[in-house]
């Protein structure tokens, strides 16, 4: 199953959940923890937070894009974003949150929060996933990390042939292959925080699952 794309409008659909990165109800909400779906997550020229105590990846790899399209006034927009893949990732407690400012019928800002992979030994698990990230915090630690490497290499092995299963540039985003990027065998964020414009994943299941809406921003996964 697949929501909406990156780039249209959105309104109907502001609600997020992560993954990264888009459903739009809580009953997709409640797939996705029951279930190992596809999902995609953006909002029309908005970004949104995610907090967790620990991300933990395996073939990282990480390069420049350009996330753009059209913003809830259907005015277009283009961000410049780093972009974060993982063959595999597991999040422990995670939050995620995003903000409509002026909602109409309202007359405020709505903040959407959800949260899973709380429970001890049941984590956030994304397979194939990719973050589009303007801004990230957090303690980081990588193994076998290689930098400097073209992106659109990423995903290659010695012999200079795309290896199964390792991440590279994500299909239809805008990047340039020729572009700086870097990969590790594996890495580890702890205390993360993070700002961005979308994520994506072909496999995405969140245990334990709370979601939740809000009048104004006190609700936000974190502040700054």
């Amino acid at each position: 199953m697949k929501s909406q794309v990156r780039g249209g409008t959105r309104w109907k659909r502001f609600a997020v959940v992560m993954v990264p990165s888009v459903a739009a109800t809580a009953a997709i909400g409640v797939g996705l923890a029951q279930g190992a779906l596809a999902a995609s997550f953006s909002i029309s020229g908005q970004e949104f937070k995610v907090k967790a105590d620990s991300l933990v990846g395996k073939d990282f790899v990480q390069y420049g894009s350009v996330d753009g399209g059209k913003d809830l006034e259907g005015k277009p927009f283009a961000e410049p974003v780093a972009v974060s893949g993982f063959s595999e990732a597991w999040i422990t407690n995670m939050c995620q949150s995003v903000v409509t400012p002026k909602v109409p019928f309202i007359g405020d800002s709505v903040t959407l929060r959800l949260e899973a992979g709380t429970e001890e030994n049941k984590p956030v698990y994304a397979k194939g996933i990719y973050l589009d990230v303007s801004e990230l915090k957090a303690d980081a630690e990588f193994g076998k990390m290689d930098l400097g490497i073209a992106a659109g290499a990423l995903n290659t092995g010695p012999d200079g042939k795309p290896v199964a299963g390792k991440p590279g540039i994500q299909p239809n985003t805008q990047a340039n292959p020729f572009g700086f990027g870097q990969r590790a065998e594996d890495a580890t964020l702890k205390n993360v925080r993070q700002k961005a414009w979308a994520t994506t994943a072909a496999t995405f299941k969140l245990p334990n699952l709370s979601l939740s809406l809000h009048r104004g921003t006190s609700e936000e996964c974190y502040k700054g």
